[in-house]
């Protein structure tokens, strides 16, 4: 199997989950900024809510993307609010053709002081075991 990590952060917290997740397939995790130019059977895909959707950046990211070298985009994010993204990456995915796995990883995030340390050592450590899923 082949993967890729991509996320999208203003606040880091889902860049460590990011990195967490990378670790454990043997990847790097970049930015949305950075394009998938070889085909991966899994793009693990980082978001979270900004003003109740998913950032545009994330949206054109994920509109961007070529069909033909995405196999399925996992969703996973962290957010203080709100929580799953899942639904608003599916309609963009959607748009172009990719499927997206039924499974996601979430957890709270901190913001403002709201779930002050989140994600934790342990959300990172739940990200990897979910990622863990995935793998041969």
């Amino acid at each position: 199997m082949k993967y890729a990590v991509r996320y999208y952060t203003k606040t880091g917290n889902t860049q460590k989950l990011a990195k967490a997740i990378a670790d454990e397939l043997g990847v790097e995790a970049l930015s949305i900024r950075e394009p998938v130019n070889d085909y991966v059977d899994y793009l693990f895909l980082g978001n979270s809510y900004y003003a109740f959707n998913i950032d545009p950046e994330v949206k054109y990211f994920v509109r961007s993307l070529d069909k033909t070298k995405v196999g399925k985009i996992v969703n996973f994010g962290s957010a203080a609010m709100l929580n799953s993204t899942y639904k608003k990456v599916k309609a963009e995915a959607d748009k172009v053709g990719i499927p997206m796995a039924e499974e996601e990883f979430h957890c709270k995030g901190e913001f403002k002081g709201i779930h002050k340390g989140k994600p934790d050592e342990n959300d990172c450590m739940a990200a990897a075991e979910f990622a863990k899923k995935f793998k041969e």
